[in-house]
């Protein structure tokens, strides 16, 4: 699947039947893969029509199958329903790719070995791709903190930095530490490196911050063998950083939350509902960067993680040198939570008025269209399999009708991997 192979036509397999390459693109987190993720679900039937399909019907299915693959206990509470065999579903969709496929989420970086054993094996007999995006170690910690407190962590920067940097990265086994099981790339490469050859795993530097996301689509669009060009990059949301008020005002709220408040609640609720539409949507104020002291360290880390890919046989997309920290631009602004009163202040009164907005509509969903649902239909889609599409992912609880009847009856995984191959045939009519 890379940019320099001439034949981007799908090899015959045994059979005869054409073999499809599948790119599983893992992560890492927090290195532009909600971008990529976006730009490629928002432009779908752009990419059938030269060839590249995303199995599944939303970019959940991603995550959830991330969770199969890797046997995350589900709570019985959750609403969402089972994700018992998306995996299953997931990878049988992908191999009727008529040239290639992409299955893309940051959490395949925190497979083990067994794990990712398996995902390569049923995948086959397609030709399976492995994709990293990774970024300099100064700029992917403070990413990564505040990504954290999204996810109810409620440790403040600084010592959530001395766990990451003093106790964990000296660790023999670091990857037992959550930072390290998806940011630790030359260990996360090696695993994938024992079931795919070297050539076919694909490192893609994260351009720096100010590059702008066009430069990132288009190394992974040559890495798909699609136009760059032949997207809307407009449709996507890039995962930006919270301001620094923002971010502290939901540490003190994760503080608060009792903990009988499950996760897949808080998820919904504060990470969908508070952070990513309310407070994203604030002008952001301040940027937090790496302390002075801790530059050295991310210089080491970088020189590592260079000096390890420059001597390995990974293709490796884009320059090395993007992976060193950049000089710093001056002093930075007060920690988290050096924030003045006002400015959490304010940012607590939009979360509140944005859990008010959410509880009326979800009480009276008649009375105006749902956020997630408005501007979802897309011109020409016709069709009994759209028509189903649409149908599910209007109605929850239709949504885990479907996927606890699937994750208990083969059948039923079988009806769902047909419908999807339908579905895929049409968007790539409506645009050849």
């Amino acid at each position: 699947m890379a940019p320099r192979a001439d034949d981007q036509s799908p090899a015959p397999s045994a059979g005869g039947r054409p073999r499809p390459r599948v790119l599983v693109h893992i992560g890492e987190p927090k290195t532009g893969t909600t971008f990529l993720q976006q730009v490629m679900w928002s432009n779908r039937a752009e990419l059938a029509a030269q060839g590249v399909v995303l199995p599944g019907y939303h970019p959940q299915d991603h995550f959830r199958a991330s969770q199969d693959l890797r046997g995350i206990e589900k709570r019985a509470d959750d609403p969402a329903g089972s994700w018992t065999g998306e995996w299953e579903i997931l990878a049988h969709q992908a191999r009727q790719a008529p040239r290639a496929a992409v299955i893309s989420h940051e959490l395949f970086s925190a497979v083990d070995e067994e794990q990712a054993a398996w995902a390569v094996r049923s995948l086959e007999p397609a030709e399976v791709h492995v994709a990293v995006t990774v970024r300099d170690m100064a700029s992917l910690l403070p990413a990564e903190w505040q990504e954290t407190i999204k996810h109810r962590n409620d440790r403040g920067w600084e010592d959530w930095l001395a766990d990451v940097i003093d106790r964990e990265s000296v660790d023999p086994d670091r990857r037992q530490w959550w930072f390290w099981r998806v940011h630790d790339t030359l260990a996360i490469l090696d695993l994938w490196g024992r079931h795919v050859p070297a050539d076919r795993i694909h490192v893609i530097m994260t351009p720096p911050q100010g590059s702008g996301n066009s430069l990132l689509w288009e190394r992974f669009a040559a890495l798909l063998g699609v136009d760059p060009g032949g997207v809307d990059l407009s449709r996507a949301r890039a995962n930006t950083s919270l301001g620094l008020p923002e971010i502290e005002f939901l540490r003190r709220l994760n503080q608060a939350l009792p903990a009988e408040i499950p996760d897949w609640f808080y998820m919904w609720t504060v990470k969908e509902g508070v952070a990513h539409r309310a407070l994203a949507a604030r002008p952001r104020e301040g940027r937090l960067v790496l302390p002075a002291d801790r530059e050295t360290w991310a210089k080491e880390q970088a020189e590592t993680l260079v000096s390890g890919l420059a001597s390995s046989d990974y293709d490796v997309i884009g320059d090395l040198d993007e992976l060193r920290p950049r000089p710093s631009r001056g002093p930075g602004a007060a920690g988290p939570a050096d924030q003045l009163p006002d400015p959490i202040l304010d940012a607590a009164v939009d979360a509140a008025a944005a859990l008010v907005v959410n509880q009326y509509r979800k009480e009276y969903p008649e009375a105006g269209p749902h956020p997630k649902r408005a501007g979802q239909a897309r011109p020409g889609g016709v069709g009994l399999a759209s028509r189903v599409e649409a149908a599910i992912a209007s109605s929850p609880r239709l949504k885990r009708t479907v996927r606890d009847l699937s994750s208990r009856y083969p059948a039923v995984r079988r009806l769902r991997i047909l419908t999807w191959q339908a579905m895929e045939r049409t968007r790539a009519r409506r645009h050849s």
